[in-house]
């Protein structure tokens, strides 16, 4: 016998996290699974910092009690709305906190199945059916790294994505090649120098790209008219993809689709440049062409305005980010997945961030295609937890 519930969440990271206080807010009756903070706990670096600022790192309950701030007021942390990076193990530290309070209930087991019935849905969890007659889904972008082409032929002790070290340390005296040009390839890189690594950044950017230090909040009126400054960062465009998600979602499908993977495109945080500059070689407008697994290390083939030209390593790390994707939703019946209306590749949402198949919702990377960038960011948790509760009573 399967037993029964109204809701069932998968996903206990920001945003699933966000979405069970909010729904244990308006006393639905649901059931929640997932490994808490997972992504953040076991794919993320040990000595990373959020890019994101303070005020911009909280997860969202409905009166607003459990923010970032006071966790660490509570805890004696260290904290800023602007210009205080956030340390990983305080974030990770504040999102099992945030647990404790708001999802107390959570089932740690994974969903190994989700499936669709007459009624409603099934979930295949170890040892147990749960029956929902509405699910939401909140991945994390652990399901949608993306590794191109090039390296994917490649055996996995010779190449990896960012994604799956949590300890930079592992390759102290050893020499790595990071590839890519955004915060997670530039800190990689500066991690792995740091830990005693050799490290060389390739990139096929002309240049890398520094955010700038937040605005004064209390900077003159003209000042803040003419460069807002919002959760994502400073300027009108961030403003909007920031603060106005559903206005987002009335632009034309190809245009959301661009710019939810162009718009705040690779850059490093502006703490992070002084850690780097001059500390390691970047090897900058040089696109990766061909790679080979010759003798126990990596041979890659770059291209460049200068010409080709070949390096080695023991190690390539693939900083090359996330893609979501459909078909990366194995937890998801195939039957289900195909009955999914997309856009790009990603699960198309409309309203209320519903699926095209009734009772079915996602939140989360997984419909930054749908409801902007802000929805890559712990920042759209509060949005999207606060519309998607209101879908059920």
């Amino acid at each position: 016998m399967a037993s029964e519930t109204d809701v069932a969440v998968v996903g206990a990271g920001p945003y699933g996290l966000s979405i069970a206080a909010h729904l244990r807010g308006r006393g639905v009756r649901f059931r929640h699974f997932g490994q808490p903070m997972q992504l953040w706990r076991d794919a993320m670096p040990a000595g990373m910092f959020l890019k994101s600022q303070g005020f911009a790192s909280n997860l969202s309950d409905p009166g607003a009690t459990h923010t970032l701030a006071n966790f660490c007021r509570e805890t004696g942390r260290e904290y800023g709305d602007y210009g205080v990076p956030v340390p990983l193990d305080t974030f990770v530290a504040y999102g099992d906190w945030f647990r404790q309070a708001h999802a107390p209930d959570l089932d740690e087991r994974l969903v190994e199945r989700v499936s669709a019935t007459g009624t409603g849905y099934e979930l295949a969890v170890a040892g147990e059916r749960v029956r929902a007659r509405e699910v939401v889904c909140a991945p994390g972008v652990q399901y949608f790294a993306h590794v191109p082409a090039e390296f994917a032929r490649l055996p996995g002790r010779v190449c990896s994505h960012s994604s799956a070290h949590k300890d930079l340390a592992a390759f102290r005296g050893r020499d790595v090649i990071v590839v890519g040009a955004g915060q997670s390839a530039i800190e990689s890189a500066t991690l792995l120098h740091e830990s005693g690594a050799s490290v060389r950044l390739v990139a096929r950017a002309p240049r890398l790209v520094w955010n700038g230090p937040p605005l004064a909040p209390d900077r003159p009126v003209l000042h803040r008219l003419r460069e807002p400054e919002a959760g994502l960062g400073s300027g009108w465009s961030t403003w909007f993809y920031s603060t106005r998600p559903r206005l987002y979602r009335k632009l034309p499908p190809n245009v959301r689709v661009h710019r939810a993977r162009t718009a705040l495109g690779p850059a490093g945080a502006w703490w992070l440049r002084s850690r780097t500059e001059g500390e390691f070689p970047v090897l900058l407008g040089r696109s990766v062409v061909g790679c080979e697994a010759v003798d126990g290390r990596v041979r890659l083939r770059l291209d460049s305005a200068d010409g080709p030209m070949q390096v080695e390593t023991e190690h390539v790390i693939a900083a090359t980010g996330y893609r979501p994707g459909v078909g990366q939703l194995a937890f998801l019946d195939e039957r289900l997945r195909a009955r999914l209306r997309r856009i790009g590749d990603a699960p198309w949402v409309g309203a209320g961030f519903r699926s095209s198949v009734p009772g079915l919702f996602f939140a989360g990377p997984a419909v930054a295609s749908s409801y902007g960038p802000v929805m890559r960011f712990v920042y759209g948790a509060d949005y999207a937890a606060r519309t998607l509760a209101r879908q059920f009573g």
